[in-house]
């Protein structure tokens, strides 16, 4: 839960990324439940352009319908290359935007480098929103599209064992959640998570809560993002690790992780303590926290930092799929 406290001293953001972010951002923040129809429809609207990106450059998009629990009917998307082969691994892509704001395509330029450099098989799922659909929803969502892609892997020609988790922001908790959703309910394994930024507590009172009032994605938008969520389970004892898994009390039996946070960011800390939670498990964590970084850090792509970043991801990738330079 937010302290209204005094903020603390906060890391300084990276020089070169500072001077870019300058010239690029006029006002991104706060958010505000007010804001939240106008960012969704830019969101649509760029939804539209990567659409006919993705088309443009020839890749293959079929769109599938998952069947939740509760009886929703949710789109998902797979693209992949014309030229996949059987052992193409999946990967299934949940987007960011804070449980409020995004769709299947935010965040899609990351996934095309995956197409591209592994001729992988991207999953990506129209997840239900809050503060329309709070807790379990959307997680209930994405779990429902992890079943759903062991239900037909044989028919689409994909291997869930070898597959990966991936997410951006709130959906790199949301990967994390299902990962402990499948885990405890015995369902579909998978190879692997990729965790960027991962939204992972709620009670939003670390310390790199208190440094980051302000900012990209600061402690303010944090705690509308987490409110909106959970409604009347905000700010009480009684959150589920489903619904904020930095709260779980078990970190064995999960997939191998890497998790990346920025040192100037909200998320560095529930990052840090929640890769240790998995070394003391037992269990094989790769933790990055790019120094300087703040959230969102990766659009700004020319930077040094988003390149070793773009590297480091690369190299866990190349090695938690087995890529050799095939393709």
């Amino acid at each position: 839960m937010t302290q209204h406290v005094a903020p603390l001293p906060a890391p300084p953001i990276d020089s070169e990324s500072a001077a870019a972010l300058a010239l690029q951002v006029v006002q991104p923040s706060p958010i505000t439940a007010d804001d939240i129809p106008a960012k969704r429809a830019e969101d649509a609207a760029a939804a539209e352009l990567m659409v006919a990106r993705i088309d443009e450059l020839g890749l293959v998009r079929t769109d599938e319908t998952v069947r939740t629990p509760d009886g929703a009917e949710l789109t998902m998307s797979l693209v992949h290359r014309r030229d996949r082969i059987p052992t193409s691994p999946l990967i299934y892509y949940l987007h960011g935007g804070g449980m409020i704001l995004g769709n299947r395509w935010s965040g899609a330029d990351s996934f095309l480098e995956w197409i591209e450099r592994y001729n992988a098989v991207v999953a990506t799922l129209e997840y239900r929103l809050a503060p329309e659909h709070r807790y379990p929803i959307p997680q209930e969502d994405c779990y429902a599209g992890l079943c759903w892609l062991d239900e037909h892997a044989g028919r689409l020609g994909l291997n869930l064992d070898t597959a990966l988790l991936a997410g951006i922001s709130a959906g790199g908790g949301l990967a994390a959640a299902v990962a402990l959703m499948a885990r405890d309910r015995r369902g579909p394994r998978v190879g692997g998570q990729l965790l960027l930024a991962p939204m992972l507590d709620d009670r939003n009172d670390t310390v790199s809560t208190r440094q980051f009032p302000t900012g990209l994605w600061n402690a303010t938008e944090n705690e509308l993002g987490w409110r909106s969520l959970l409604g009347p389970l905000y700010g009480t004892a009684d959150v589920p690790a489903y619904a904020s898994p930095a709260r779980t009390t078990r970190f064995d039996g999960l997939p191998p992780v890497f998790i990346e946070a920025g040192s100037a960011e909200v998320f560095r800390d529930e990052c840090v303590t929640y890769a240790a939670g998995i070394w003391a498990a037992g269990g094989q964590a790769e933790l990055h926290v790019w120094s300087g970084a703040f959230h969102g850090f990766q659009m700004l792509e020319h930077t040094a930092l988003a390149r070793g970043e773009r590297d480091a991801v690369r190299n866990w990738l190349d090695r938690a799929l087995g890529f050799s330079g095939r393709g």
